[in-house]
């Protein structure tokens, strides 16, 4: 999709060292599953409602809190792999959904749903927002193509620039239909609403891995440019259009149940090819995990702060999220001085 925008020392050379040297049972990948599980027994038993000492305790468990743990889980794994791929496709590392305006297309298809149907059901608004955020996410590649990019930082400044313009037109929508609240409920990502019925969509996220693992070794190939791809008898064009569909249907899926969960894929999909190169097929177990520690360590801090309210957990996210955004942003910008 896009040449020359990647450092050379990315570590795309890691896919002929895979079966060497990225082994996936080892210790500290069992210790990152024992620690997601009791990351996972913290946030079963964090919260207001006393579970233990009132009588309908047992039923609260499994009606709010049980989905609310599993929710996590699928909402972490899914952002952190649609943010994996689309730096692959895009071979750039400051790309995922939230700075490539596909989160915003989300939103402006769950804008038109509402708009279409009064009282949209769950499988409506998941149906618009994966539309949109596909919509979307094809008109950013397609601008990427005829763009000349010099650097690397200007792929996530379209990207963001497109999101605000979308944004703009999403609010203008609203307050034209009176339909603000809508999109200020949306924006507020937070999982205080999940329960039994309100988030069994999620599951299709494992289908959604499933179907990225199968497509593994082509799209880590698609990233390395069209013309190496070809070479290698990989249909560019085609594993792009594959690999986008799976970022939309999970973004959309996301964005309908959840709402906006900002730079969940910019942060795990980074540290993980730090430490592990960009091999897609061995890194997507870790990036699972990881997508899942990070927004479930989030999820219990939003819940305890400020007890007996809580945070939005997009918050949260987003104030982590820009941190680590700036640390990429300034090791990018001290590798770039010390190779010249």
């Amino acid at each position: 999709m896009v040449k020359n925008v990647m450092p050379q020392t990315a570590g795309f050379e890691s896919i002929q060292t895979r079966h060497h040297s990225n082994k996936l049972w080892t210790w500290p990948f069992i210790a990152a599953i024992i620690a997601i599980i009791a990351l996972g027994v913290i946030s079963l038993f964090t919260g207001v409602y006393d579970i233990k000492g009132q009588a309908d305790g047992k039923e609260m468990f499994f009606t709010t809190r049980v989905p609310r743990t599993l929710s996590l889980m699928l909402t972490g794994a899914a952002m952190a792999m649609a943010g994996l791929v689309m730096q692959l496709v895009t071979q750039n590392r400051l790309v995922e959904p939230t700075t490539t305006g596909t989160i915003e297309w989300s939103g402006l298809g769950l804008l038109f749903v509402y708009l279409i149907f009064p009282a949209p059901s769950l499988l409506l608004r998941m149906t618009g927002a994966i539309l949109f955020s596909f919509i979307g996410t094809m008109l950013f590649f397609l601008l990427l193509r005829r763009v000349k990019l010099r650097s690397s930082l200007i792929v996530p400044i379209i990207g963001m620039m497109l999101g605000a313009v979308i944004s703009a037109i999403s609010t203008f929508i609203g307050l034209l239909f009176q339909m603000t609240q809508n999109i200020e409920s949306w924006y507020i990502g937070s999982f205080s609403n999940i329960q039994i019925g309100r988030y069994e969509y999620l599951w299709i996220i494992v289908l959604v891995t499933v179907l990225i693992f199968i497509c593994a070794d082509r799209l880590t190939l698609a990233g390395l440019g069209q013309d190496v791809a070809t070479s290698l008898g990989v249909n560019y064009n085609r594993i792009i259009f594959i690999g986008t569909a799976l970022i939309s249907l999970a973004v959309g899926i996301v964005a309908a149940v959840i709402g906006n969960l900002p730079f969940l894929g910019l942060i795990v999909p980074n540290i993980v090819s730090m430490f592990r190169g960009d091999d897609l097929r061995s890194n997507l177990p870790w990036v699972c995990l990881l997508g899942m520690g990070t927004i479930m360590a989030c999820d219990i801090l939003s819940r305890v702060l400020i007890m007996p309210f809580e945070i939005p957990v997009s918050l949260i996210l987003g104030t982590v999220g820009s941190v680590v955004f700036i640390l990429i942003l300034l090791k990018q910008r001290r590798s770039k001085r010390t190779t010249r």
